[in-house]
Protein backbone atom coordinates (compact mmCIF):
# COMPACT_ATOMS: atom_id res chain seq x y z
CA UNK A 1 0.00 0.00 0.00
CA UNK A 2 1.22 3.37 -1.09
CA UNK A 3 1.87 5.98 1.77
CA UNK A 4 -1.11 7.78 0.45
CA UNK A 5 -3.71 5.05 0.24
CA UNK A 6 -2.56 4.22 3.99
CA UNK A 7 -2.67 7.77 5.20
CA UNK A 8 -6.52 7.81 3.30
CA UNK A 9 -7.33 4.35 5.43
CA UNK A 10 -6.09 5.79 8.15
CA UNK A 11 -8.02 8.69 8.29
CA UNK A 12 -11.05 7.30 7.20
CA UNK A 13 -11.07 4.46 10.00
CA UNK A 14 -10.34 7.73 12.38
CA UNK A 15 -13.33 9.09 10.92
CA UNK A 16 -15.56 6.04 11.64
CA UNK A 17 -14.27 5.41 15.52
CA UNK A 18 -15.44 9.16 16.18
CA UNK A 19 -19.69 8.09 14.93
CA UNK A 20 -18.94 5.36 17.36
CA UNK A 21 -20.52 5.34 20.97
CA UNK A 22 -23.95 5.94 23.10
CA UNK A 23 -26.02 9.10 21.30
CA UNK A 24 -29.07 10.27 22.48
CA UNK A 25 -31.88 12.01 20.20
CA UNK A 26 -33.13 15.44 20.41
CA UNK A 27 -35.86 14.93 23.29
CA UNK A 28 -33.78 12.71 25.28
CA UNK A 29 -36.14 10.03 24.90
CA UNK A 30 -34.11 7.31 23.21
CA UNK A 31 -30.87 6.38 23.49
CA UNK A 32 -28.57 4.42 20.50
CA UNK A 33 -25.40 2.49 20.34
CA UNK A 34 -23.41 3.09 17.15
CA UNK A 35 -21.25 0.29 16.38
CA UNK A 36 -19.82 -1.62 13.61
CA UNK A 37 -22.65 -3.76 11.76
CA UNK A 38 -22.09 -7.36 11.36
CA UNK A 39 -21.55 -7.39 8.23
CA UNK A 40 -20.95 -3.83 6.79
CA UNK A 41 -20.54 -0.08 7.80
CA UNK A 42 -22.33 1.37 11.20
CA UNK A 43 -25.20 -0.16 12.92
CA UNK A 44 -27.37 1.84 15.77
CA UNK A 45 -29.41 -0.46 17.97
CA UNK A 46 -31.84 1.31 20.91
CA UNK A 47 -30.19 0.74 24.11
CA UNK A 48 -32.80 2.94 26.40
CA UNK A 49 -36.07 4.42 25.81
CA UNK A 50 -38.36 6.47 28.08
CA UNK A 51 -41.84 4.99 28.41
CA UNK A 52 -43.27 7.65 26.18
CA UNK A 53 -41.23 6.44 23.72
CA UNK A 54 -41.69 2.54 23.68
CA UNK A 55 -45.29 3.53 23.47
CA UNK A 56 -45.59 5.43 20.61
CA UNK A 57 -43.26 2.60 18.57
CA UNK A 58 -45.51 -0.16 19.78
CA UNK A 59 -48.62 1.60 19.40
CA UNK A 60 -46.56 1.73 15.29
CA UNK A 61 -45.79 -1.80 15.79
CA UNK A 62 -42.72 -2.39 17.32
CA UNK A 63 -43.57 -4.30 20.81
CA UNK A 64 -40.19 -3.75 22.04
CA UNK A 65 -38.30 -0.52 21.32
CA UNK A 66 -35.02 -1.16 23.50
CA UNK A 67 -32.92 -3.94 21.38
CA UNK A 68 -34.56 -2.54 17.70
CA UNK A 69 -31.52 -1.83 15.42
CA UNK A 70 -32.71 1.75 13.78
CA UNK A 71 -29.84 1.99 11.80
CA UNK A 72 -28.79 0.05 9.37
CA UNK A 73 -25.60 -0.19 6.84
CA UNK A 74 -23.84 3.72 7.55
CA UNK A 75 -20.56 4.09 4.94
CA UNK A 76 -18.44 6.66 4.69
CA UNK A 77 -19.15 9.21 2.08
CA UNK A 78 -16.63 11.72 3.22
CA UNK A 79 -14.93 12.93 6.47
CA UNK A 80 -17.67 13.65 8.23
CA UNK A 81 -20.90 12.04 6.85
CA UNK A 82 -22.41 8.53 6.39
CA UNK A 83 -25.04 7.70 4.52
CA UNK A 84 -27.33 4.05 5.19
CA UNK A 85 -30.85 3.18 6.35
CA UNK A 86 -33.16 4.36 9.27
CA UNK A 87 -35.72 2.76 10.84
CA UNK A 88 -38.21 5.17 12.73
CA UNK A 89 -40.08 3.13 14.74
CA UNK A 90 -42.51 5.59 15.58
CA UNK A 91 -44.11 5.82 12.42
CA UNK A 92 -43.34 2.43 11.59
CA UNK A 93 -40.71 3.70 8.60
CA UNK A 94 -37.52 2.96 6.86
CA UNK A 95 -35.86 5.42 4.68
CA UNK A 96 -32.62 6.58 3.55
CA UNK A 97 -30.28 8.37 5.99
CA UNK A 98 -27.35 10.47 6.15
CA UNK A 99 -25.60 10.87 9.32
CA UNK A 100 -23.22 14.17 10.12
CA UNK A 101 -20.68 14.79 12.24
CA UNK A 102 -21.21 18.75 13.47
CA UNK A 103 -18.11 18.33 16.44
CA UNK A 104 -16.86 15.42 18.38
CA UNK A 105 -20.48 15.34 20.81
CA UNK A 106 -22.74 16.40 18.01
CA UNK A 107 -24.71 14.32 15.25
CA UNK A 108 -27.17 15.52 12.92
CA UNK A 109 -29.40 12.41 11.65
CA UNK A 110 -31.35 13.45 8.90
CA UNK A 111 -34.00 10.81 7.10
CA UNK A 112 -36.04 11.10 3.64
CA UNK A 113 -38.97 9.45 2.58
CA UNK A 114 -40.41 9.86 -1.17
CA UNK A 115 -37.18 9.84 -3.29
CA UNK A 116 -35.71 12.54 -1.19
CA UNK A 117 -38.90 15.12 -1.17
CA UNK A 118 -39.55 14.96 2.54
CA UNK A 119 -36.78 14.95 4.98
CA UNK A 120 -36.24 15.42 8.69
CA UNK A 121 -33.16 16.25 10.97
CA UNK A 122 -32.60 15.58 13.99
CA UNK A 123 -29.55 16.66 16.44
CA UNK A 124 -28.24 13.87 18.78
CA UNK A 125 -25.63 14.33 21.81
CA UNK A 126 -23.44 12.00 22.92
CA UNK A 127 -24.55 10.29 25.82
CA UNK A 128 -24.09 7.49 28.01
CA UNK A 129 -26.67 4.58 28.90
CA UNK A 130 -28.84 5.49 31.87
Amino acid sequence: MTPHLLAAALFWQNADQRLAGYWSNASGSVIVLVAPCAEQGWCGTVQWASDRASTDAARAGTQKLVGTEIMQGFVPIDANRWKGRLFVPDLNRRSKAELRLLEADRLRVRGCTMGGLVCKSQVWTRSQVR
